[in-house]
C-alpha cells in the first residue's frame, strides 16, 4: 500500500533511507526538508507491506529560474528508496507512479530528477535539456531528467533548476 507519511512514520522512513543508501545524507536531507515551510506531507509517500514501511519517495517544490522573467515552479523527485530485502519487486516503481499522481493532484505541472537514464524513461521522463532546463551542477545530460505532469507545463521553462539549500549536503 502506498500512502502519505504520518508523523509516526519518521523513524521508519529514516531506517529505510539508511538501509537503501550507503551513508546518512539522504535521511538527514529528508529530516531537513520536513522542516521547510513548503513541505507537503501529501508529497511524502511511504510503501507499506503488512504494516511495515519498506519504501519511501519525496517530492519537494523547486523553481526553474530563467535568464529573464518569472520562475517556473516544479517538483524534485528525490529520494526514492526501498529496503534492500524488498527491492526488485516493483515497490520503487509504484512509489514513483504514486508520486507523479500526487504531484499532479497538488497542482504541479512537472517533475525534475537526477537518476538512472535506463530506469526513469519508463515513467515518461526524458532529458531536461529537451526543454532547455539545466542542472545547477555538472551532471550527464541523460541523467538529469524532466517530465510534464500537465501538457505544456515546461514549454516556457528554459532555465536553471534552483533546489532548496538543503540539497547541497547530498
Amino acid at each position: 500500500m502506498i500512502r502519505p507519511e504520518t508523523p509516526a512514520d519518521g523513524a521508519a522512513i529514516a531506517q529505510v533511507l539508511r538501509q537503501a543508501f550507503p551513508g546518512p545524507q539522504e535521511a538527514a536531507l529528508v529530516e531537513q526538508l520536513r522542516r521547510r515551510p513548503d513541505f507537503r506531507p501529501a508529497l511524502s509517500l511511504v510503501a507499506e507491506v503488512a504494516g511495515t514501511v519498506v519504501g519511501y519517495v519525496l517530492l519537494t517544490p523547486i523553481a526553474i529560474e530563467p535568464v529573464a522573467g518569472p520562475p517556473t515552479l516544479s517538483l524534485a523527485l528525490a529520494p526514492v528508496a526501498v529496503q534492500p530485502a524488498w527491492q526488485r519487486q516493483g515497490i520503487g516503481a509504484r512509489l514513483v507512479e504514486a508520486g507523479l499522481v500526487a504531484g499532479g493532484a497538488a497542482g504541479f505541472g512537472s517533475v525534475i530528477l537526477l537518476g538512472h537514464p535506463d530506469y526513469y524513461p519508463r515513467f515518461g521522463f526524458g532529458p531536461a535539456s529537451r526543454w532547455g532546463i539545466r542542472a545547477p551542477f555538472a551532471v550527464p545530460d541523460a541523467a538529469f531528467m524532466a517530465r510534464e505532469l500537465q501538457p505544456g507545463a515546461l514549454a516556457a521553462a528554459a532555465g536553471t533548476v534552483r533546489y532548496p539549500a538543503e540539497f547541497a549536503a547530498v
